[in-house]
C-alpha cells in the first residue's frame, strides 16, 4: 500500500487517488442491491402490514395449459377487441416484419380468452390457462373453395419465444400446449389447419407423435381398425372433451376435425381413418401410456 503523504503539523492524511474508484464502486453496488429488494420484508397495506421473510415450498402455479387463438382480424380491430369489455388475451403476437408482443394481461389474473371449455379432468379453461392471440386471419371462402392465411415465419419465431418462457415459469405439459379448436371443438377451428405445430414441437413447444410409432401402429389398423367407440375412447384419453357414444354425432366430427387440423392438416374432414388413429394412439403411447390398456377393450 502508498504511504500516506502528510500536510500539516495536526498529521492529518489522505487516501491516494488510486483507490477512489474502488471506493465509489463498493457504495454503487450497495445501492444496487438495496434497490434489488423488490418486495420490503414488511409491507405495510390499509389497516395491516404484511411480513415477507418466510415463503412456503408446498407451492406451483395455477397456470396448466397455454392456449393458443388466432385473432381472425388485423392487429388494429384487434387490440381493440381484446382490450374492450367482453374477451381478453394475456398476449397479443403481431405480424410486423418485426412482431410486437402486447402483454394485455398480467399472467396472475383471468383472461377472457377460452370461454366454454374442456380438456382432461378440467372444464373452464379460463381459470387455469394463458391465452395467446396471434394477428391472423384466418379462413377466407373462395370460388375455388376455402383457403388459409399463413403464419410468416418471423411471426412464429417471436411466437416460439413467448410460448418458451411461458411453459417454462409455469412447468406447463407439452399435452396441456393446444389450441383453441382443441379445447372447444363445436365452437371453434382456430388456430386452424396452416398453424406450424410441428415446427413448435422441433422448438420443445407442445405435443407430436413419433413417426416410426405412427407407422407401426397404421400397419396395425389396417388389419383391424378401432371401433367408432375405441376412438371416441382414445380422444378423451388424450383430452378432447367428447361423449363416448358409439355413435358418429357431431360432436364426434367436430372434436376429429379438431385433432386433424393439429396432427394431421393435410385432411382434416372430421371422419375416423386409420392415419387419424394411427397418430392418436401413438400420441397416447407417448404421453399418457397409462390409458392405452382400457381403450381396445
Amino acid at each position: 500500500m502508498p504511504t500516506p503523504r502528510f500536510h500539516s503539523p495536526q498529521a492529518r492524511w489522505r487516501l491516494p487517488a488510486p483507490c477512489l474508484p474502488m471506493a465509489w464502486l463498493i457504495v454503487v453496488c450497495l445501492l444496487a442491491l438495496t434497490a434489488c429488494s423488490s418486495t420490503p420484508m414488511l409491507e405495510s397495506r390499509d389497516g395491516y402490514r404484511v411480513d415477507h421473510r418466510y415463503q412456503s415450498s408446498a407451492q406451483s402455479s395455477r397456470v396448466r395449459h397455454l392456449v393458443l387463438h388466432y385473432t381472425d382480424s388485423d392487429a388494429r380491430r384487434s387490440l381493440r377487441t381484446l382490450t374492450g369489455p367482453r374477451v381478453s388475451s394475456h398476449y397479443l403476437v403481431t405480424r410486423e416484419a418485426t412482431p410486437k408482443v402486447y402483454q394485455l394481461v398480467d399472467e396472475s389474473r383471468r383472461a377472457w380468452h377460452a370461454g366454454a371449455s374442456a380438456w382432461q379432468s378440467r372444464s373452464n379453461l379460463n381459470d387455469t390457462s394463458i391465452g395467446i392471440e396471434i394477428v391472423n386471419r384466418g379462413p377466407s371462402d373462395t370460388l375455388r373453395g376455402r383457403t388459409w392465411t399463413p403464419y410468416p415465419a418471423h411471426q412464429i419465431d417471436t411466437l416460439i419465444a413467448l410460448a418458451r418462457d411461458i411453459i417454462e415459469r409455469h412447468d406447463i405439459d407439452p399435452v396441456d400446449v393446444v389450441g383453441h379448436a382443441d379445447i372447444a371443438p363445436q365452437r371453434k377451428i382456430d388456430p386452424g389447419p396452416r398453424f406450424p405445430w410441428y415446427r413448435l414441437y422441433r422448438a420443445g413447444i407442445g405435443a407430436w407423435p413419433d413417426a416410426d410409432r405412427v407407422t407401426a401402429y397404421h400397419a396395425d389398423f389396417m388389419q383391424q381398425p378401432p371401433t367408432l367407440e375405441q376412438f371416441q375412447r382414445a380422444l378423451a384419453a388424450y383430452g378432447y372433451p367428447i361423449r363416448v357414444t358409439g355413435h358418429f354425432d357431431a360432436l364426434t366430427r367436430d372434436t376429429l376435425r379438431a385433432f386433424q387440423m393439429h396432427f394431421r392438416p393435410a385432411r382434416y374432414d372430421g371422419f375416423p381413418d386409420t392415419q387419424s388413429a394411427a397418430i392418436l394412439w401413438a400420441l397416447l403411447e407417448k404421453y399418457r401410456p397409462e390409458a392405452l390398456a382400457g381403450i381396445l377393450q
